[in-house]
Parts: C-alpha cells; sequence; structure tokens
C-alpha cells in the first residue's frame, strides 16, 4: 500500500517495497489553474475548450557525493545520466494529458555509483510562469518491476515561485530511503537551484 507523505517525512524503500527494489520510477504531475470565466456567450464557449493555460514545468534530478558535491544533472538537455543509471522519458509542454505522471525520471538503483549519496528531484519552471499557475502539484514514487506506487507527496498551495525542491532518494548505509521535501525555489533551470537542494543534504 502506498504512503502518503508529508513534508518532512523519510520512508524506507526496501521496507515500503516488501524488499527486492532494483528500479523506480518519480513520477511528477501537476495541472494548469482553470482559466477565470469571461463575460459573454462566446468567452464562456472558448473557456469551456481551453479550461487553463499551458505550463512548462520541467523535471530533473540532481546527483550529489557524500560531501555535497554535484556530480551530474538529468533533465530535458540531458535525459540520460553519464553513468547510465538514471533516465528521463521526455519534456511535457503542457502539463496536460490524462496520464498522472506528466514527465518521469527512471532510476535503476542497482546501477547508481557507489560515490552517489542523494539523488534531488526538482520541477521549475523555463518560461518562468509561478505556482500560482498550476494546481494538483504531486511526486510518486513507483516500483518499476511492478508498478506498484510505493509513496506520493501532494503539495498544497501555489506560490511565486518558479520552482520546487520535491524530494530525495539517498543512500544510508546499504539502504535506500525517500524524503519528501517540499521547498519553495526559484530558477528556470536545474544547477540553479543548487544552492536550496544543499540545504537538506
Amino acid at each position: 500500500m502506498s504512503v502518503s507523505l508529508v513534508k518532512g517525512q523519510k520512508i524506507s524503500l526496501q521496507k515500503e517495497s516488501s524488499g527486492g527494489l532494483t528500479a523506480v520510477v518519480m513520477g511528477l504531475g501537476w495541472d494548469p489553474v482553470d482559466k477565470p470565466v469571461g463575460e459573454g456567450f462566446f468567452a464562456k464557449l472558448k473557456n469551456l475548450f481551453s479550461p487553463g493555460q499551458d505550463v512548462d514545468l520541467d523535471a530533473s534530478c540532481a546527483l550529489f557525493d557524500e560531501n555535497k558535491n554535484p556530480i551530474d544533472f538529468v533533465w530535458f538537455r540531458q535525459l540520460k545520466s553519464k553513468d547510465g543509471s538514471i533516465t528521463h522519458t521526455g519534456d511535457n509542454l503542457t502539463g496536460a494529458g490524462e496520464a498522472e505522471d506528466d514527465e518521469q525520471i527512471i532510476v535503476d538503483l542497482t546501477k547508481v555509483p557507489v560515490n552517489v549519496k542523494s539523488l534531488v528531484f526538482t520541477i521549475n519552471s523555463f518560461q518562468g510562469q509561478t505556482f500560482n499557475e498550476i494546481k494538483n502539484a504531486v511526486c510518486r514514487l513507483v516500483d518499476q518491476s511492478g508498478n506498484q506506487e510505493i509513496a506520493r507527496y501532494v503539495l498544497s498551495g501555489g506560490g511565486n515561485h518558479t520552482a520546487m525542491v520535491m524530494a530525495k532518494l539517498y543512500r544510508e548505509g546499504a539502504e535506500w530511503k525517500m524524503e519528501a521535501l517540499g521547498e519553495p525555489a526559484n530558477g528556470q533551470v536545474v544547477d540553479q537551484l543548487i544552492p536550496v537542494m544543499k540545504k537538506f543534504l
């Protein structure tokens, strides 16, 4: 059964998945907020067929060593980590679609190099749109082998920030754990969020 996380909560991936976890998918989703309905028949008709403005958020993953140094980034301009352990499935430019995850990042835990201590997942607006323009922002971790959801973290409220440090996966001994972060930030690309990410390493 999936765990609904609150900000700052930590879980053991092995315990929550009953062991044997080898690869996970971090899915990030969001929806544009509804446009205010205008006056008149044609304005209402337009709003009916175009309920929200497209919002292009980008999911990213930053890899850090035990000294809090960034090693690599996976984002829309680099869809695979240099070591091959992490893959981004592609950029969603609108936030629209029926799937719960607008963007996904796949992590093969067996291939993550031993010098990588933490994986930090972020979403940010490359176009500078703020979180006041989105709703239903969520990140969820899924066991790739059985497509079973392990945990999810739902964000509440909007804000004038353009980015969010969502969650991190980190090693504690031989065990992988997850922590829900939900920290607002500002930046159009992932490396601009490093100072905020480092506060949680």
